[in-house]
């Protein structure tokens, strides 16, 4: 299933969503600066390929920097806006709920609304925090965890989806919903570019170059952090010679440059069916690997409530052995506290 999933993921993360998030930057900058989206296409993917050959240090570097400090930005502006209508967001927020689960929708349902409204939320889910995909768990998996225990790095990439899906993506929800700027028919803007016209409704002309620049920093930071995924899958496959990751790097590149092209639907349409083949084997991983969790989890919040700092002693776990490298976890306790 370990390899499986990794040719999965390389063909997902490591070259299909690079397409996808270059996609984003490039409508952006032909909104916003009337940028071609072949020349975005061959900037962005210089600029990725310089830090994707500096190695997954160097992409992790880039990212520790980029991404906290525009998300801060991102959200200061959305709760600028909220602030100004806030009479007017609860209104929102239950049209939201009514919208997913309405008498309207229920109706609709029999003819397969419900379900389409279901797929549609799954499939945009997966893609803004990857819950359940199982791709976050290899960047976790090459982080140190603080405390020293599995759950830890577990909690912070449950905190990763609070932040990321419901106060970002919330928060772009309502800015879109309070400006007015949606025009349901079927040429109506759609993906950022109705997230710049919302936005230019609230802040005035700022708006579409400020979200241009949000989501040129978010999407390239994805971009690299993609690769790093791939990376570490080919290294698992034993393919993390040089040549068979120079490829990959090619390879990479080329689907930022063909992405910055495509209408959007074509893009997306490519990384649904990717996300749905790893969401698959992951699902069943999950079920496999339940039982370990429980016993992490135990283990982890019964030291908390001892008072200790929780640490994963290996030796401690006979039946969670198998597989695991036992130099990493706490083999001598007294010197890691040291």
């Amino acid at each position: 299933m370990g390899y499986a999933f990794s040719i999965c993921l390389i063909l997902s993360f490591g070259l299909i969503f690079s397409a996808v998030q270059s996609n984003s930057i490039s409508e952006e900058m032909s909104e916003a600066f009337g940028v071609p989206g072949i020349v975005t296409g061959v900037v962005i993917a210089t600029l990725a390929g310089i830090v994707i050959f500096g190695g997954i240090r160097s992409i992790a570097n880039v990212a520790d920097k980029i991404v906290p400090a525009m998300a801060g930005i991102y959200l200061l502006v959305a709760i600028y806006v909220l602030a100004i209508h806030i009479t007017e967001v609860p209104a929102m927020l239950a049209l939201i709920v009514k919208s997913a689960f309405g008498f309207e929708q229920a109706a609709g349902g029999f003819t397969g609304g419900i379900m389409a409204a279901l797929m549609n939320g799954v499939k945009r889910g997966l893609f803004s925090n990857e819950a359940g995909m199982g791709s976050a768990p290899n960047i976790a998996a090459a982080a140190v965890p603080d405390p020293h225990h599995p759950s830890s790095q577990g909690l912070v990439q449950g905190l990763g989806v609070f932040i990321d899906t419901l106060m970002i993506c919330t928060a772009t929800a309502l800015m879109i919903l309070l400006s007015g700027a949606v025009d349901y028919g079927p040429d109506g803007a759609q993906g950022m570019v109705l997230t710049q016209n919302a936005l230019s409704e609230h802040i005035g002309a700022a708006g579409p170059a400020f979200i241009a620049i949000a989501i040129l920093f978010f999407a390239f930071t994805s971009i690299i952090g993609n690769y790093s995924y791939s990376e570490s899958a080919m290294e698992f496959l034993g393919l993390g010679g040089r040549v068979p990751l120079l490829i990959l790097k090619a390879m990479a590149m080329g689907m930022v440059v063909w992405g910055a092209v495509p209408p959007v639907a074509a893009v997306f349409n490519l990384a649904d069916a990717s996300m749905a083949v790893m969401a698959t084997i992951n699902l069943v991983a999950i079920l496999m690997l339940s039982k370990t969790v429980t016993t992490l989890t135990k283990d982890y919040f019964g030291q908390k409530a001892a008072g200790k700092v929780p640490l994963f002693r290996i030796d401690e776990h006979d039946g969670l052995s198998k597989g695991i490298d036992a130099t990493i976890w706490n083999r001598d306790v007294a010197q890691e506290r040291s």
